[in-house]
């Protein structure tokens, strides 16, 4: 896997920031927000496209392509994977995201407002078009497979990563660098949400804005950073001697039928979606020890996300760690769920759940147990990652811990 969030550049930082509980939350840099009622951001600092890109392809790519490549280079490398002419057929891309390129939609808008059609760049439309993180990634490793993109909101990566196994599954192809990137921290996506009111408004102090389930939440933090996992056959991956992280073992998908942006009262959508992954892996809930939660830190997704995983589990729900990273790493949207993919991966490799920060006032609404404030060690074989998104979109993934014996 390769993960890009603001807590590093870099599946081990962002894996070392989560466990110590830290916060990439702050006031926006990457542009004037002084007359905005948000004013703060999960922004990915420190990251340098050079590493990842030559400089003279930059330009015709927006910043959520390049986040998308370097995860994928990440996860390509740790993979050990090498793309030949013998299996590059075999090898295919399914990278998504939730709004793609809209900071260059942005930059090329002014352009012709200022300075006429005729001086807007040819590389626009690319630049900015959702799929083409897929297909920059699949020309840069030669991968001749399928390829393809989901734009379901912020469901979008989650999907992605659910529809390459069944890509795989039905075999069409032997691997998938699937999951998906976002980079929306610009004028007109904060702007945009901020006039939904469904950001935070805690400016003046950032780093406790995002707090999933807690009583005084007040909406969720934008963040950035893409999240791009390796997924392989399992034979195939044996036969190569590939180290094998975990095994994606169900995935489900739902639709709310109700409201453009808000869930059911009764998490009917959710619900669902939990149980069509539970059906596909073939387990039950009592299989499950941790749900990394979509968990967004609104007043409406964190407490019908509660009443859907309580009606799934049962009795269990109360021996359940449930966490939002999101409290950590802001919302990336359509990144989101290859994030957070990446990181229930990661609590089943160490059996470790990372904490939910900022979980300070009980909210009657909200009453599992959110792994409050600090990192857990735990027993896990099956864990669960949701992803829930506008128009009522909704996708669950299912992680086993994996044992070659």
């Amino acid at each position: 896997m390769g993960l890009v969030s603001a807590l590093g550049v870099g599946t081990r930082p962002t894996w070392e920031g989560l466990l110590a509980g830290k916060c990439g939350i702050g006031p926006i840099t990457h542009f004037d927000a002084s007359e905005f009622s948000v004013r703060i951001a999960a922004e990915l600092q420190g990251f340098d496209p050079l590493q990842f890109i030559p400089k003279k392809d930059l330009k015709k790519m927006d910043v959520f392509i390049q986040y998308a490549i370097a995860a994928s280079t990440f996860a390509m490398e740790e993979s050990g994977l090498e793309v030949d002419p013998d299996n590059a057929d075999r090898v295919g891309v399914f990278l998504s995201s939730g709004i793609g390129g809209f900071a260059t939609i942005e930059r090329e808008h002014k352009v012709l407002l200022e300075r006429g059609p005729r001086k807007i760049s040819p590389f626009f439309i690319p630049a900015m078009i959702i799929n083409l993180a897929a297909g920059h990634v699949s020309i840069r490793f030669g991968a001749k497979g399928p390829n393809s993109a989901t734009a379901t909101a912020c469901s979008a990566s989650a999907h992605a990563i659910g529809d390459a196994m069944k890509i795989i599954q039905r075999d069409a192809a032997d691997v998938m660098i699937a999951g998906g990137s976002e980079a929306a921290i610009t004028a007109m996506g904060v702007g945009g949400f901020a006039a939904m009111r469904a950001l935070s408004t805690r400016n003046d102090e950032p780093q406790r804005a995002s707090r999933p389930f807690d009583k005084e939440r007040d909406g969720f933090v934008v963040g950035e950073g893409a999240g791009v996992v390796i997924l392989e056959e399992l034979e195939h991956a044996r036969r190569r001697g590939a180290k094998i992280l975990a095994e994606l073992v169900g995935y489900g998908m739902s639709s709310d039928a109700f409201h453009m942006t808000t869930p059911s009262e009764d998490g009917d959508g959710a619900k669902r979606v939990m149980r069509h992954a539970l059906a596909d892996a073939k387990i039950s809930p009592e299989a499950v020890s941790y749900v990394n939660a979509h968990g967004t830190s609104t007043p409406y997704n964190d407490r019908t996300e509660t009443k859907a995983i309580r009606a799934v589990f049962g009795e269990h729900a109360d021996r359940l760690a449930v966490s939002s990273t999101k409290s950590m790493t802001g919302h990336l949207l359509g990144g989101a769920g290859g994030l957070e993919a990446g990181i229930t991966v990661l609590a089943v490799i160490e059996q470790r759940v990372p904490p939910t920060i900022n979980y300070e006032n009980h909210d009657p609404d909200c009453d599992l147990d959110y792994v409050p404030n600090e990192a857990r060690a735990l027993a896990i074989d099956y864990a669960l990652s949701n992803s829930f998104g506008f128009g009522g979109t909704n996708a669950a993934l299912i992680f086993k811990r994996h044992d070659e014996s």
